[in-house]
């Protein structure tokens, strides 16, 4: 008869180790680093290439309640206290880092009014920058970026990888073109526009909810079919009949009494075209929406464990259907801002990629509606400042200007958004069992 014995008895090895329960905090460093390589490179451009003479930022507009005195700065004092203050926030970031502790979002935040502050003062030395024109501007060229935004996550945080985005939002202002056109109204448009972009989405969703296709390839491949059809029809049936067919009525913009006459903030939030107004409307209800509502949580369910959403009675593919429509109407109103409010025409390809950038933005914004938002802001500012730099005759290099939005993109992607995890089924199709 065996026995059974203790192995620490006999000096048997008594085996790995039980887990004791300790939790191993990851932290990435990739912020700290990419603070550390701005900070350097904002150093260095004032280092090798100083500018003596002031920089005044103009704060107000004429028609505010009262006038903000203009802001005039000694450019290289400025610049340099800005970077040591940079620098500061960047051996804070590395302090938290080896403390195995995470950089929180304010501290980029103050990393990056700092930094962006002490560029313009250097790069519009002598000259006068319009703050309230630069940021009204931003807020406006980030619209169809955060429309885009929107649909992508909504799409995604149902399960749905919205790679399309980019079609939507260049059928959107296809659709836009013509109807505005045939109707002499921009509202018209702007329904059709929402209209293009659930139509393809409706594709996307039939190829990848009910044909299992892979979605990036699907999301791709309806890109480029949109870019394919408009190019086509804009050649052979919009530029013969443009007086017709494309000649948009465009948005006006509509001060908000009392709100647009704000200093500062007036200017900039309220007195807009009404697509800004929808915008801050379909943030405001895409968030209440997800988080608030049984059907955001349905939403939730599907993208996180569609299996177990479905044992409860959830049905799966049905939502995901009706939330990447949803995704694609909203992301087609972005794709009305060009030919709606921007230029009083449809061009070939004139979105110019703004899709992948509105991707970019879920992703910086972790598959969040008001991070995605505040994401898309971001590179509306980085589109709005080659504009207003080249106007105002910045050192600046023009081939800088032109390629700084998708710096900003990279930057902010590869570099801030730290550990950032999708929807669980994100991608995944559902066979019903």
């Amino acid at each position: 008869m065996s026995t059974l014995t203790d192995p620490t008895s006999t000096g048997a090895s008594p085996g790995p180790a039980a887990p004791t329960g300790e939790v191993v905090t990851l932290v990435s460093r990739k912020t700290p680093v990419v603070l550390g390589v701005l900070t350097v490179g904002l150093a260095l451009i004032l280092l090798f290439q100083p500018e003596s003479g002031e920089t005044t930022l103009r704060l107000a507009r004429e028609t505010d309640f009262f006038q903000l005195p203009d802001l005039t700065l000694p450019t290289m004092p400025t610049a340099w206290a800005l970077t040591i203050v940079c620098a500061l926030l960047t051996g804070e970031s590395v302090r938290r880092y080896l403390a195995k502790k995470r950089t929180p979002m304010w501290l980029v935040a103050i990393y990056a009014i700092a930094w962006m502050t002490g560029f313009l003062v250097w790069a519009a030395v002598g000259e006068t920058l319009p703050v309230v024109g630069l940021l009204a501007g931003s807020l406006a060229l980030a619209v169809p970026l955060v429309f885009g935004a929107l649909g992508g996550v909504l799409g995604e945080r149902a399960g749905v990888v919205n790679i399309a985005i980019d079609g939507q939002l260049l059928f959107g202002a296809f659709a836009a073109a013509v109807v505005s056109s045939m109707t002499g109204s921009p509202w018209p448009g702007l329904l059709a526009a929402s209209i293009a972009g659930a139509l393809v989405a409706l594709i996307l969703g039939l190829f990848a909810i009910s044909y299992f296709v892979d979605q990036i390839i699907v999301g791709v491949v309806l890109n480029v079919l949109v870019i394919g059809i408009t190019s086509f029809l804009f050649s052979q049936v919009l530029a013969p009949n443009a007086a017709d067919l494309n000649t948009s009525a465009r948005f006006k913009v509509v001060p908000i009494p009392v709100l647009g006459d704000i200093p500062l903030i007036g200017p900039i939030l309220f007195r807009q075209t009404p697509v800004v107004y929808v915008l801050y409307i379909a943030v405001a209800v895409v968030t209440f929406a997800l988080y608030r509502t049984r059907w955001g949580l349905r939403v939730r369910a599907v993208g996180e464990h569609p299996m177990a959403a479905d044992t409860v009675g959830i049905k799966v593919n049905r939502t995901r259907y009706r939330t990447i429509l949803i995704a694609g109407a909203v992301a087609g109103l972005g794709g009305a801002f060009y030919t709606l409010v921007s230029v009083p025409q449809f061009n070939r390809e004139m979105t110019g990629g703004a899709g992948y950038i509105a991707l970019a933005a879920v992703i910086f914004g972790k598959w969040d509606p008001i991070r995605a938002t505040l994401a898309a802001l971001l590179f509306g500012f980085a589109s709005n400042l080659q504009g207003v730099l080249s106007v105002i005759g910045s050192p600046v290099p023009s081939q800088f200007m032109l390629m700084l939005p998708y710096v900003v993109t990279i930057f902010a992607v590869a570099g801030l958004v730290g550990r950032s995890r999708p929807p669980a089924a994100d991608g995944v199709p559902y066979r019903p069992q």
